[in-house]
């Protein structure tokens, strides 16, 4: 193999690049070219297109819209049948306990994760496009729905006496701020699956590209640190308020801290030990991952092991352990969403829909890339959008995609939806048949089992030290995404942190890099100068390139970068210019005046020949007429206008500017008068300014423009950098050649 590959370098070196042809400006090139006629259409054409439907068309559509219609008729069983089962099975194990996890995040009752656990998984399975992903409920998502919850419907501590008035009071209290908590939640939720639907039937897939890799992370870094902190409640056992909002984590902490003398010591010890042991199982699942068939399922273990332990000990009674309670079983009529709470929760939905939509697609495209098929991101967002839409008609609240579930689907052996579907199943059981038998599952296990998800999140820490080693820039917005949403709340810091990548993108392009090329000997590549010992310039050409657009926010700097790194400044030059010509004008003024004094002196001495001997030596002495300053202002007075430019006035050693055009993708308005000032300006210190390599949409839009107007054609416009550095070479030696024969 290696040998192949050597033999293959070999021959490549071996090859010659030899290529004959003329210089091509645009203006040659465009001329012996022909141009396809394209007749344009109207709109009233193109609406008449897009509304014509066949039997073809309307087939593609349908299979777009639900794409289990593609692969369902073509499904393998034999094959993929039975990696789906066991797939299925181990995505429901885990997704039952983080479904009753969860929902203590989103601020609701438990069986409304498990109902999240179900209609969505199920939905998804005909209109998504991902065949690995585990869809449900997600730790970011369900705190983000938790914050809005508890800000629609604040949280408060109720001291619960003794006699049996106060208790019935403070269960009617909860019983009515959950019912409205699962309003706000289950309106949140139609309302974002209303904003995806819409996006994606709007083709408005692109939206996730503006939430770059490291604005997620340092998102889900702070949205780990802000669910970490809303558990701590439940781990130890302790009545606090729940906080949204700016500062949210900072209240909450300082909250459980004040009641850290009331801490329940059973919870404590039950969290902690179930801590231990989903920890220990992780780490078993992770080392021994090849030998074992199928993941260990510690969370379900976990949770059967503390409801028996909690319904054996009776912890509830005895220890004043809070338990998840009552799970009513079977499924809820649909009702519709209080539609009311929409203007109070519209940008919370806006966010929501976004950031689910990033995580689902962010996956979706990783495990497309690694089994080699391809998603629909539209499709994609049509999907969450039904998902979400129509499961909040039967109370479910926001889901995505699960990173953790989704591993475990994928490594299981799940080829299609079918897994998907299967573990919606299995959660439909436990809602049906035996969900009454966790009812005394202690929150505090739910707890736990929430920490511990947390893991991979929290090693995300660890992107810091990577990302300054590779880029600045991308470290700056990690960190402003995680503390800005850290301390301003999951919703602003989202909104800061996609406004701060915006303001980088601005910053890259406002400040480029600028470079002076140089050719490699022999070739027709053109390097930077400062970067390679081989790379040599032409003499008098300057090769200049800036690595962005240019536009209004970069163009003045692009301007200054041009003179500083070619050393030619025409204002200075021509200020240097005007200064010699005004101080040439003063000495030959003064000459004259001198002259005349000395004539006026000769002519008065005729009357007395001895006063002119003595008035001539004087005149003499004064203005000498073999004298050096004399015969210096004669000189400086008899030269002509280019023999006083090129020995007084300041002179450039250049006579060619070339401005690569390669990296530019765009130029406006303001970047087009700067090129005609750049080209005005060089011209009057003797300097011709060429663009080379110019892209076509470029050109066209310099066209729009009326860039070549008043006497800028397209000749100085060049196919590539060479083709601009031979046809400079051949206008300074026709001009070379001109000056000598005159």
């Amino acid at each position: 193999m290696e040998h192949a590959q050597e033999h293959e370098a070999c021959l490549e070196q071996a090859q010659r690049y030899c290529v004959e042809r003329p210089i091509y400006n645009q203006e040659l090139l465009q001329g012996q070219l022909h141009r396809r006629e394209r007749t344009p259409q109207t709109l009233r054409q193109k609406i008449a297109h897009s509304c014509r439907c066949s039997s073809k068309k309307a087939k593609s559509h349908l299979y777009s819209f639900l794409p289990i219609l593609k692969w369902l008729p073509r499904y393998p069983v034999k094959e993929y049948l039975l990696g789906d089962i066991i797939s299925g099975i181990s995505t429901g194990v885990m997704q039952l306990p983080q479904g009753l996890a969860y929902a203590l995040l989103a601020a609701v009752p438990p069986v409304f994760g498990l109902y999240s656990s179900f209609y969505p998984v199920f939905l998804y399975t005909f209109f998504g496009t991902s065949k690995h992903i585990s869809i449900g409920t997600f730790a970011v998502i369900s705190m983000m729905v938790g914050g809005v919850a508890v800000r629609q419907v604040p949280d408060e501590v109720i001291a619960v006496g003794y006699n049996s008035t106060n208790v019935t009071d403070y269960l009617e209290y909860y019983h009515a701020r959950d019912a409205k908590r699962v309003q706000v939640a289950v309106t949140l939720a139609f309302l974002s699956g209303i904003i995806q639907l819409c996006l994606g039937l709007l083709r408005f897939g692109f939206v996730a590209i503006y939430l770059t890799e490291p604005l997620v992370r340092g998102f889900t870094t702070a949205a780990a640190v802000h669910v970490f902190t809303s558990q701590l409640k439940y781990l130890l056992g302790i009545k606090t308020n729940r906080y949204s909002g700016p500062l949210s984590v900072v209240y909450s902490i300082a909250a459980v801290l004040s009641k850290i003398t009331t801490t329940n010591i059973a919870a404590l010890i039950v969290g902690l030990t179930c801590i231990v042991l989903l920890l220990i199982g992780k780490e078993i699942n992770l080392r021994f991952k090849k030998k074992l068939p199928v993941p260990i399922p510690m969370e379900i273990i976990v949770v059967i092991i503390g409801t028996g332990v909690s319904a054996g000990m009776n912890l509830s009674e005895s220890y004043r352990v809070d338990v998840v309670g009552n799970i009513p079983q079977g499924l809820r009529a649909p009702a519709v969403p209080e539609i009311q709470l929409i203007p109070a929760i519209f940008v919370d939905a806006i966010a929501i829909a976004i950031v689910g939509f990033s995580m689902a697609v962010s996956m979706a495209k990783i495990f497309a890339l690694k089994h080699g098929y391809t998603i629909d991101g539209n499709q994609e967002l049509i999907a969450l959008g039904i998902c979400n839409s129509v499961g909040s008609f039967f109370q479910s609240f926001s889901i995505t995609c699960s990173m953790s579930r989704s591993l475990v689907q994928e490594s299981t052996g799940g080829k299609t939806q079918i897994a998907g579907a299967l573990s919606s199943v299995m959660v439909l059981l436990v809602i049906v048949a035996i969900g009454y038998l966790f009812e005394p599952l202690p929150q505090t296990v739910l707890a736990a089992i929430v920490m511990v998800n947390l893991k991979g999140m929290f090693k995300q820490f660890g992107d810091v030290t990577h990302f300054w080693r590779t880029s600045k820039i991308e470290l700056a917005i990690w960190v402003v995404a995680f503390v800005a949403s850290l301390f301003l709340g999951l919703d602003y810091g989202l909104l800061t942190a996609v406004a701060f990548a915006m303001i980088t993108v601005i910053y890259r392009t406002q400040s480029p890099q600028y470079r002076i090329l140089g050719q490699i000997p022999d070739t027709d590549i053109y390097c930077d100068v400062k970067e390679y010992e081989e790379v040599k310039e032409y003499p008098g050409i300057k090769i200049f390139q800036a690595n962005a657009s240019l536009y209004f926010a970069n163009s003045e700097s692009y301007t200054s970068a041009l003179k500083k790194k070619t050393g030619v400044d025409p204002c200075a030059i021509l200020a240097a210019r005007r200064k010699a010509q005004k101080r040439h004008a003063r000495d030959i003024k003064a000459t004259n005046k001198l002259r005349k004094k000395a004539v006026l002196k000769l002519v008065n001495s005729s009357t007395n020949d001895v006063e002119a001997g003595v008035k001539h030596e004087i005149a003499d002495d004064e203005l000498p007429v073999n004298g050096k300053f004399a015969s210096a202002d004669a000189s400086v007075q008899d030269m002509s206008p280019d023999e006083r430019e090129h020995f007084m006035e300041p002179k450039t050693n250049i006579h060619s500017l070339i401005l690569d055009f390669t990296p530019v993708n765009f130029v406006d308005s303001v970047g087009a008068k700067t090129l005609k000032s750049i080209i005005k300006e060089y011209k009057e210190v003797g300097v011709r300014v060429c663009i080379a390599s110019c892209s076509g949409p470029v050109m066209n839009e310099l066209t729009r423009l009326k860039f070549f107007e008043d006497a800028l054609t397209r000749e100085l416009l060049f196919h590539s950098i060479h083709d601009a550095v031979l046809a400079c070479q051949v206008k300074d030696r026709s001009a070379s050649q001109t000056d000598f024969d005159l």
